[in-house]
């Protein structure tokens, strides 16, 4: 008995170490915004690898999520008589819900594992090591323009998935199913409001937080706690990265729309 609960007294004191060292990370790489070296080119360069390079998965993602929402939605709604409420279901459910969750978890497959990747072969070859060597701070070097990027990337690939899938719902609903076209316009024009607009926008940012926040951290310590630094770190960082972000960014989807509700 008491072997247990000194092993469960490590494993939480672990898991708070754990915990603090992410904070301190975060915390560290925030501040880096004011210090040096110049982060406008390195930004630059990430808003183009994470956003730009990322239209084409999320526009067949948005496009398809929002052609099934109209489809379910058609037929759901037809057994009540109001098919002409597709228009406002397609459009609540990618504005709130889908559209930030989609767009988040196809960045996170896509740019999130490629940044742990790279940071953390950067580990393994001692390169974090020869930065800080040259007195730069590697966090504001390498993780600060990465969390400015999926900042400012993110909620604009929302915001194009959301007019994606509403396109797609429209093909589908009015094209295929033939639901009044006025009746669809009609309906997300009186339904949807600016709060509705506003989580979505608000979950970008958290989710773009937590993606980069996570996959960078993973990383940047990959193979440290093990005392391992191999290629089999790297994709043990990897996949972890990708699963905790990936979680993280549910959980915190149900959070913040059960706080603006």
């Amino acid at each position: 008995m008491t072997r247990q609960i000194t092993q469960l007294g490590a494993f939480a004191l672990e898991q708070l170490a754990y915990l603090g060292r992410m904070g301190l990370f975060l915390i560290h790489s925030v501040r880096g915004i004011a210090r040096p070296p110049g982060k406008f080119g390195p930004v630059v360069k990430q808003i183009q690898f994470i956003g730009t390079r990322s239209f084409v998965i999320i526009g067949f993602t948005a496009a398809f999520s929002g052609m099934v929402l109209a489809l379910q939605g058609y037929y759901t709604l037809s057994k009540f008589g109001s098919e002409g409420l597709v228009g406002s279901a397609v459009a609540l459910s990618l504005i709130r819900e889908l559209g930030p969750v989609l767009s988040a978890l196809m960045v996170t497959g896509r740019a999130g594992s490629a940044m742990c990747a790279e940071i953390g072969i950067m580990r393994i070859e001692e390169q974090i090591d020869a930065i800080e060597c040259m007195a730069i701070d590697p966090k504001a070097y390498l993780v600060t323009p990465r969390l400015l990027a999926g900042l400012i990337a993110l909620p604009l690939l929302t915001a194009y998935c959301n007019v994606v899938g509403i396109f797609g719902g429209y093909l589908v609903g009015v094209e295929l199913l033939g639901v009044s076209a006025g009746s669809f316009f009609d309906g997300m024009e009186t339904s949807v409001v600016w709060e509705d607009v506003r989580m979505g926008i608000v979950k970008s940012f958290v989710f773009a937080l937590l993606m980069i926040w996570i996959c960078t951290y993973k990383g940047y310590y990959t193979g440290v706690d093990r005392g391992s630094f191999g290629a089999e770190e790297v994709s043990r960082a990897t996949t972890s990265a990708v699963v905790l972000a990936s979680i993280s960014i549910l959980v915190s989807d149900y959070v913040v729309t059960s706080i603006m509700l």
